[in-house]
Formats: C-alpha cells, structure tokens, sequence
C-alpha cells in the first residue's frame, strides 16, 4: 500500500469513532472515474483512499451554521460545483469587497470589472481545492497526498491539519498530532494557497 492510501485509509477508520457520523459504503473506481470526468478534477491518493473506504455523510450542526459532507454519490451537482468553486469565489469576494490584490497579479486595475477580470483570470490557473467537509479542503492532483487540510473562509485561510489522518482528529476528536505546523512545513502544499494561509 502506497503512502497517499496509507493515510486516506487510517484517517477512514478514525472517523467511525469520532461521534456519530454516518459512513456509507466507499465509492467504487466507477464512481470515482464518474466524479472525476463530470468535475474536472481527480482526487488526491489520500482523499481517494478515504472516501473509498467509506462515503461519509450528513449534516451537523456547528458553531455559526451548518456542515456537510459532500455527497460525491448522488448529490445535486449544482451544489458541487458550488462546493468546489467555494475558494475560487471567497478570493474573488474579497477582491470585489474588501480590496484584496495579489501582488503576483500586477498592478490592480482601477475600475473594479477589470479587476475581476484580471482576478478570475488568474485564480483559473491555481490548483483545484476539493471539499473534505464543509469548507475544509485538499488539493486535487492524482499522486498526490499527505497535503494538509486547508479551512478556506474567502482569504482566510488556515491549516486545520497537518494531513487528512490529523484533521480528523482536529476536527472530529478535540485530537491533533503534537508536531506544529510552521512555515517550512507548507512547502509541501500547493501553489497559491499556501501563501494565503495564515
């Protein structure tokens, strides 16, 4: 078993333990392969061993409003593509209303339909994020893994584990590893992202 199913498989057995999450048989390589082609993503090795060990499910209440699994099975797919377009979306809301530019994008354009622009042009070029559970994601990318999670509100942007094994513990156990996260550790994440986090 490779490292990426190593993880997504351990973090999986974690999660029945972890309050009373429903967990429903895993996605097969079929339902993988449908997701993939109708999103345009493919899941990380680890995320892809997690969900296909067992589809999580369910809403609970939570400090603020309301979380979710994604139902990657059968759910709309308006909300999907909602629920994957989420990062993209925060960053370009900040853009639009609290004056965020990133400076590899140049010199921001005065009239702000420009700016948009501009932004939503760049922002097609960063990698896919995908949704763990509610805004907690992972990067997309086939041979991928051991990224940590990333909670996306807009810009603000933190690290909710240092992998998906740790962020089960974070978010469903009160749990997290002992090793903190500092900024060498990010190395590992994405483009883009990982200079957002805070």
């Amino acid at each position: 078993m490779n490292e990426g199913a190593r993880l997504g498989a351990e973090a999986a057995r974690l999660l029945p333990r972890r309050g009373s999450i429903e967990v429903l048989p895993g996605l097969s390589d079929a339902e993988f392969a449908r997701v993939e082609a109708e999103f345009g993503f493919e899941f990380s090795d680890d995320h892809r061993a997690f969900l296909a060990a067992g589809l999580p499910t369910g809403r609970a209440s939570a400090p603020g409003g309301r979380q979710s699994w994604p139902d990657w099975r059968g759910g709309d797919p308006d909300e999907l593509r909602e629920r994957l377009a989420w990062p993209t979306d925060g960053v370009l809301f900040d853009v639009e209303r609290g004056g965020f530019w990133w400076e590899d994008w140049g010199v921001r354009p005065p009239v702000l339909a420009d700016a948009l622009s501009v932004a939503r042009a760049r922002l097609a070029e960063v990698p896919t994020m995908v949704p763990v559970y509610s805004h907690r994601f992972l990067p997309a990318g086939r041979g991928a893994y051991g990224h940590p999670v990333l909670s996306m509100y807009q810009t603000d942007i933190i690290v909710y584990g240092d992998d998906l094994v740790d962020y089960v513990h974070h978010e469903f156990g009160g749990l997290r590893s002992d090793r903190p996260v500092v900024a060498g550790d990010l190395e590992a994440t994405v483009p883009f992202w990982r200079d957002l986090v805070s």
